[in-house]
């Protein structure tokens, strides 16, 4: 047979329709069933391209001139093309439907469930400025100090990101302060290739119920020059800040946070509300940027729990124990388990913050600790799990079913390890009843989604 070749050739310039979208919110058009994936194109729009790659079963485009326009298509509110927020040319609703066909295909492709009911999704009212913190790296241009996201698979800084639209406006003012000061200051900015300098990032947090600020200021070096009064100016420029941390990151390395944290002003924690309760907050904490979208999470989650009063409860990846000391309100005892030592500490500060006595927290590897209980007798009535996006540990999954919970709810930032992983739970004796997607990330192509299982009934 003759080998099979592409119908398109790299730098060809073609006309394309495109018909669908990709998770990441690529345009998809065929040519003689080619598939060729396109930034920045939407379904029912009519394109010149350029073909930039060809791969043997689909390829790459880059749009040149729209020839038919989608009514979808909205001007972007942001001119800088960071990456950071890709889906600002499509309409909120359009960016809703695309998410919800995301999780659609993840349960029906992968783990093979074609009839569990996805809710639609939850989306924001104003889906911009609703980040509570960011993590901005430092550079230098032209002796001058910038701050900006990196260009798309470069560790090139692209300026003019003083008001990016997914931060709150406090985020943007204090980032834009803090680069300003530093600058005048004479604090020079990190160059990675040569590990010299001493500002790598600068991340702010805020506590959107009580608008309190935290800055951390992160470094190569432990000393930071004119650090009393770069504290002095933050201070006196913004009321509410609460706490001025360093953080020291001496390594060559793509990791922000380094291991030393030291307090250069004010409280080490900043604190927010969701719901009733109080939460404190630190600068290695876990917590859900979207504070709007988190209650919305975190009142699916609670109601897909069911808990009554007797019930005893394993809160998995349970972080500073936000979901668990929700959990903990309606509960008899929960048991909340993370890897992260700091976290724990702060699950515990939370417990004690809110008055709450019936939750403990531990140390460790949820799928050594959670047999480790079983051992011990534990019985649990619920178990609720909310991973990073590689999903759960297989060993995780295990112990969960070989616990038998009589009901499980997975909150997941990732459709497809969600999918993975609901397959293995159904195997394991499990029906999933429904699915909750959550908008956390407007603008972005990520999705949140909280599920509910019950454990099956024996014939």
């Amino acid at each position: 047979m003759p080998k099979q070749t592409a119908p398109v050739k790299k730098n060809e310039t073609i006309t394309l329709t495109f018909e669908d979208l990709t998770h990441e919110g690529n345009g998809v058009g065929k040519i003689n069933g080619y598939p060729l994936f396109v930034p920045n194109a939407l379904p029912g729009e009519e394109a010149k391209i350029k073909v930039v790659k060809v791969n043997k079963n689909y390829g790459f485009g880059k749009l040149l001139e729209l020839t038919k326009e989608s009514p979808e298509r909205v001007e972007p509110v942001c001119d800088v093309h960071c990456n950071g927020c890709g889906l600002q040319h499509m309409s909120y609703r359009l960016q809703r439907k695309m998410k919800q066909n995301q999780v659609k295909n993840a349960l029906k492709k992968v783990a093979h469930l074609e009839n569990v009911p996805i809710h639609p999704i939850i989306g924001m009212e104003n889906p911009l400025n609703y980040r509570n913190k960011v993590q901005i790296p430092v550079g230098e241009r032209d002796g001058q100090l910038i701050t900006g996201f990196y260009q798309k698979r470069s560790h090139r800084i692209i300026e003019n990101t003083d008001t990016c639209i997914t931060h709150n406006d406090v985020i943007n003012e204090v980032v834009k302060a803090v680069r300003d000061i530093a600058n005048r200051l004479g604090i020079g900015a990190y160059n990675e290739e040569k590990h010299r300098g001493v500002l790598r990032h600068i991340m702010v947090r805020t506590g959107q119920a009580t608008n309190e600020i935290m800055v951390v200021l992160v470094t190569r070096t432990e000393k930071l020059p004119n650090k009393d009064v770069l504290v002095e100016e933050l201070t006196k420029a913004f009321p509410n800040m609460k706490s001025i941390m360093q953080n020291i990151n001496d390594k060559r390395t793509n990791v922000i946070l380094g291991r030393k944290t030291k307090l250069l002003w004010g409280e080490e924690y900043i604190y927010d509300r969701i719901g009733g309760l109080t939460f404190a907050i630190s600068a290695k904490s876990f917590y859900q940027v979207n504070p709007v979208q988190t209650k919305v999470l975190y009142d699916k989650a609670l109601e897909y729990a069911q808990i009554g009063g007797n019930d005893v409860v394993i809160d998995a990846y349970c972080g500073i124990g936000t979901i668990a000391l929700f959990l903990a309100q309606q509960a008899k005892k929960v048991y909340g388990v993370e890897v992260v030592p700091e976290a724990i500490s702060d699950a515990k500060k939370n417990a004690k913050l809110n008055g709450i006595t019936n939750a403990e927290f531990f140390v460790g590897e949820a799928e050594k600790v959670m047999p480790w209980w079983k051992a011990q007798g534990l019985k649990p009535d619920v178990v609720v799990v909310d991973p990073p996006r590689k999903g759960c540990d297989e060993a995780l999954l295990k112990a969960m079913t070989d616990m038998q919970p009589k009901r499980i709810v997975y909150v997941s930032c990732n459709p497809s390890t969600l999918a993975r992983d609901l397959r293995i739970l159904e195997d394991g004796g499990y029906d999933t009843q429904e699915v909750q997607p959550v908008d956390m990330f407007p603008m972005t192509g990520h999705v949140e989604c909280v599920c509910w299982l019950e454990k099956r009934l024996s014939n």
